[in-house]
C-alpha cells in the first residue's frame, strides 16, 4: 500500500525541508497545495520546527506566503500539553516509552520536558493533521536528513499508533529520493545511506513481527 495523493504531498514537502533548498520548497509547496488543505500544508511546516529548527521553517513560512497569499485561517486550540503529550509520546513509542523517558531524562532534565510537553503536547497533539499523517511525515523528513536513531524510533511509532507497513515504506522512499536530490557534498545528506535506511527499516519490521506474535501468543495462553 503506497501512499494517497494528499500524504505523499505532505510528506515530500517535509522531506524537501530537510534540505537547504528553498527553490525546492516553493515546489513541494505547490505541489502540496494542489492535493493537501491549507491547514494540513501549516500544519507539516509547523512540526517541521522540532526537527530542522526555526530558521528553516520561517524561510518555509515565507514562501508558502507568496504561494498562498494572506494569513494562516486561524489557530488550532491547544491541548492540554502535559496531558496530551504524555499519551501521544507513549502511543508512538510503545512499550520502549519508560525507556525513553528515563533515557532522555538522563541526557538533561529539561529535554524531557520539553519532548513531552512541546514536542508532543504543544506541536504533534494539535488536531489540524492526524497523527499518522504527522508520523509519516516525520518519517521522511528524518530520512532525507539520514538522521538515523530518530528515524528508527519514529518508523516504530508510525506502525505503533497504526500505520499500514507499505505506507510507512512508502514515506521512507520518499525521504530517501528527496536525501538523492540534495546538491553533492550537502552537509545535510551526508549521512542518508539508502542502504542503511532500508537496512533500519527491516530491523524495524521484523522486530514489529516478533512483538505481535508474542502478543498473539499472550492472548491465546490468557484466553485458556
Amino acid at each position: 500500500m503506497g501512499l494517497d495523493a494528499r500524504t505523499g504531498a505532505l510528506v515530500e514537502l517535509s522531506a524537501a525541508l530537510a534540505r537547504p533548498d528553498v527553490e525546492g520548497w516553493r515546489s513541494a509547496l505547490e505541489a502540496a497545495a494542489a492535493h493537501a488543505a491549507r491547514a494540513e500544508i501549516e500544519e507539516a511546516l509547523l512540526q517541521a520546527h522540532l526537527f530542522v529548527g526555526f530558521p528553516t521553517v520561517l524561510d518555509a513560512f515565507i514562501a508558502w506566503r507568496g504561494i498562498a497569499g494572506g494569513e494562516t485561517i486561524g489557530a488550532v486550540a491547544p491541548a492540554d500539553r502535559p496531558g496530551a503529550g504524555e499519551a501521544l509520546c507513549r502511543a508512538v513509542y510503545g512499550g520502549v516509552y519508560d525507556r525513553l523517558r528515563d533515557h532522555v531524562r538522563r541526557l538533561h532534565p529539561e529535554l524531557d520536558a520539553w519532548m513531552v510537553e512541546h514536542g508532543y503536547g504543544r506541536t504533534l497533539s494539535r488536531s489540524g493533521l492526524a497523527v499518522e499523517t504527522r508520523e509519516l511525515c516525520i518519517v521522511g523528513l528524518l530520512a532525507a536528513a539520514g538522521h538515523e536513531r530518530q528515524l528508527r524510533a519514529h518508523l516504530h511509532g508510525a506502525l505503533n499508533v497504526g500505520t499500514p507497513p507499505g505506507r510507512v515504506e512508502a514515506a521512507l522512499r520518499v525521504g530517501i529520493r528527496a536525501a538523492a536530490r540534495a546538491p553533492a557534498g550537502s552537509e545535510r545528506s551526508a549521512g542518508a545511506d539508502p542502504a542503511r535506511l532500508l537496512a533500519i527499516w527491516g530491523k524495524v519490521v521484523d522486530r514489529a513481527g516478533r512483538d505481535r506474535g508474542r502478543n498473539v501468543e499472550e492472548e491465546s495462553c490468557s484466553s485458556m
